[in-house]
Protein backbone atom coordinates (compact mmCIF):
# COMPACT_ATOMS: atom_id res chain seq x y z
CA UNK A 1 0.00 0.00 0.00
CA UNK A 2 1.16 3.23 -0.78
CA UNK A 3 1.92 5.89 1.93
CA UNK A 4 0.71 8.52 -0.51
CA UNK A 5 -1.96 6.92 -1.88
CA UNK A 6 -3.48 6.07 1.85
CA UNK A 7 -2.46 9.33 3.45
CA UNK A 8 -4.76 11.06 0.69
CA UNK A 9 -7.76 9.10 0.69
CA UNK A 10 -7.75 8.81 4.50
CA UNK A 11 -6.74 12.84 4.75
CA UNK A 12 -9.83 13.43 2.54
CA UNK A 13 -12.15 11.42 4.18
CA UNK A 14 -11.04 12.95 7.42
CA UNK A 15 -11.26 16.52 5.86
CA UNK A 16 -14.63 15.99 4.86
CA UNK A 17 -15.79 14.03 8.09
CA UNK A 18 -14.41 17.24 10.22
CA UNK A 19 -15.78 19.88 7.99
CA UNK A 20 -19.11 18.34 7.68
CA UNK A 21 -19.49 17.85 11.55
CA UNK A 22 -18.65 21.67 12.57
CA UNK A 23 -20.63 22.65 9.53
CA UNK A 24 -23.79 21.28 10.84
CA UNK A 25 -22.61 22.22 14.43
CA UNK A 26 -22.44 25.36 13.73
CA UNK A 27 -26.47 24.96 12.18
CA UNK A 28 -27.50 23.56 15.30
CA UNK A 29 -26.41 26.44 17.05
CA UNK A 30 -27.90 28.92 15.18
CA UNK A 31 -24.97 30.08 12.87
CA UNK A 32 -24.41 29.69 9.41
CA UNK A 33 -23.07 26.60 8.33
CA UNK A 34 -20.04 28.53 6.95
CA UNK A 35 -19.00 30.53 9.60
CA UNK A 36 -16.67 27.85 10.49
CA UNK A 37 -15.06 27.48 7.31
CA UNK A 38 -14.80 30.90 7.17
CA UNK A 39 -13.27 31.26 10.18
CA UNK A 40 -10.41 28.83 9.22
CA UNK A 41 -9.47 31.48 7.36
CA UNK A 42 -8.40 33.95 10.33
CA UNK A 43 -4.66 33.39 10.44
CA UNK A 44 -5.67 35.51 7.04
CA UNK A 45 -8.17 38.06 8.36
CA UNK A 46 -8.34 38.05 12.00
CA UNK A 47 -10.99 37.16 14.58
CA UNK A 48 -13.69 38.70 12.40
CA UNK A 49 -13.26 35.61 9.65
CA UNK A 50 -15.55 33.48 12.40
CA UNK A 51 -18.10 36.18 11.94
CA UNK A 52 -18.53 35.87 8.41
CA UNK A 53 -21.71 34.01 6.65
CA UNK A 54 -21.48 34.24 3.14
CA UNK A 55 -19.92 32.46 0.83
CA UNK A 56 -16.47 34.70 -0.58
CA UNK A 57 -12.93 32.94 -2.05
CA UNK A 58 -10.91 35.22 0.56
CA UNK A 59 -13.15 33.44 3.30
CA UNK A 60 -14.17 30.23 2.08
CA UNK A 61 -11.80 29.71 -0.42
CA UNK A 62 -8.87 30.30 1.72
CA UNK A 63 -10.64 28.52 4.75
CA UNK A 64 -11.35 25.71 2.64
CA UNK A 65 -7.84 25.37 1.11
CA UNK A 66 -6.43 25.70 4.51
CA UNK A 67 -8.53 23.06 5.85
CA UNK A 68 -7.25 20.48 3.54
CA UNK A 69 -3.99 21.37 3.64
CA UNK A 70 -4.33 20.26 7.32
CA UNK A 71 -6.11 16.93 7.05
CA UNK A 72 -3.54 16.25 4.66
CA UNK A 73 -0.90 16.97 7.19
CA UNK A 74 -2.24 14.59 10.23
CA UNK A 75 -3.13 11.91 7.64
CA UNK A 76 0.38 11.54 6.61
CA UNK A 77 2.30 10.80 9.84
CA UNK A 78 -0.83 8.54 10.48
CA UNK A 79 -0.47 6.68 7.19
CA UNK A 80 2.83 6.32 7.93
CA UNK A 81 1.96 4.85 11.29
CA UNK A 82 -0.43 2.50 9.50
CA UNK A 83 2.22 0.82 7.07
CA UNK A 84 3.77 -1.65 6.91
CA UNK A 85 1.45 -4.54 8.70
CA UNK A 86 -2.64 -5.17 8.65
CA UNK A 87 -4.42 -4.08 11.50
CA UNK A 88 -7.59 -4.55 13.30
CA UNK A 89 -10.41 -2.38 13.37
CA UNK A 90 -9.77 -1.62 16.81
CA UNK A 91 -5.93 -0.83 16.31
CA UNK A 92 -7.42 0.87 13.37
CA UNK A 93 -10.09 2.89 14.97
CA UNK A 94 -7.51 3.63 18.18
CA UNK A 95 -4.53 4.98 16.03
CA UNK A 96 -7.21 7.40 14.44
CA UNK A 97 -8.02 8.89 17.85
CA UNK A 98 -4.66 9.09 19.04
CA UNK A 99 -3.97 10.75 15.76
CA UNK A 100 -6.78 13.10 16.22
CA UNK A 101 -6.44 13.58 19.57
CA UNK A 102 -3.00 14.72 19.18
CA UNK A 103 -3.75 17.07 16.50
CA UNK A 104 -6.22 18.65 18.56
CA UNK A 105 -3.76 18.91 22.00
CA UNK A 106 -1.37 20.71 19.22
CA UNK A 107 -4.03 22.74 17.18
CA UNK A 108 -5.53 24.30 20.71
CA UNK A 109 -2.90 23.90 23.20
CA UNK A 110 0.85 24.29 21.61
CA UNK A 111 1.03 26.72 18.49
CA UNK A 112 -0.22 30.08 18.04
CA UNK A 113 -3.69 30.93 18.91
CA UNK A 114 -3.61 32.75 15.37
CA UNK A 115 -2.52 28.88 13.21
CA UNK A 116 -5.79 27.27 15.15
CA UNK A 117 -8.26 25.96 12.90
CA UNK A 118 -9.94 29.14 14.19
CA UNK A 119 -13.49 27.10 14.77
CA UNK A 120 -14.05 28.22 18.40
CA UNK A 121 -14.47 31.44 16.76
CA UNK A 122 -18.06 30.51 15.29
CA UNK A 123 -19.34 27.24 17.54
CA UNK A 124 -19.14 26.05 21.02
CA UNK A 125 -16.15 23.81 22.56
CA UNK A 126 -18.75 21.05 22.09
CA UNK A 127 -18.75 21.56 18.56
CA UNK A 128 -14.85 21.86 18.20
CA UNK A 129 -14.75 18.27 19.63
CA UNK A 130 -17.20 16.91 17.56
CA UNK A 131 -15.13 18.08 14.58
CA UNK A 132 -12.19 16.43 15.96
CA UNK A 133 -13.90 13.28 16.67
CA UNK A 134 -15.17 13.17 13.07
CA UNK A 135 -11.62 13.52 12.23
CA UNK A 136 -10.80 10.51 13.70
CA UNK A 137 -13.81 8.56 12.41
CA UNK A 138 -12.06 9.84 8.73
CA UNK A 139 -8.90 8.63 9.37
CA UNK A 140 -10.11 5.33 10.44
CA UNK A 141 -12.18 5.00 7.48
CA UNK A 142 -9.95 5.78 4.76
CA UNK A 143 -6.82 3.32 6.50
CA UNK A 144 -9.80 0.41 7.01
CA UNK A 145 -10.84 1.29 2.89
CA UNK A 146 -7.10 1.30 1.80
CA UNK A 147 -6.33 -2.14 4.09
CA UNK A 148 -9.25 -3.59 1.32
CA UNK A 149 -7.20 -2.44 -1.57
CA UNK A 150 -4.28 -4.33 -0.70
Amino acid sequence: MSIARHALISGALAGAASLAAVMIAARCEGRSALQPLNATSHWLHGDKAGSVRRADISHTGVGLLTHAASAMFWAVPFAVWQAGRKRTFLEVVGDAALVSGVAALVDYGMIHRRLTPGWELAVSKQAVASAFIAMAAGLAAGSLLNQRKT
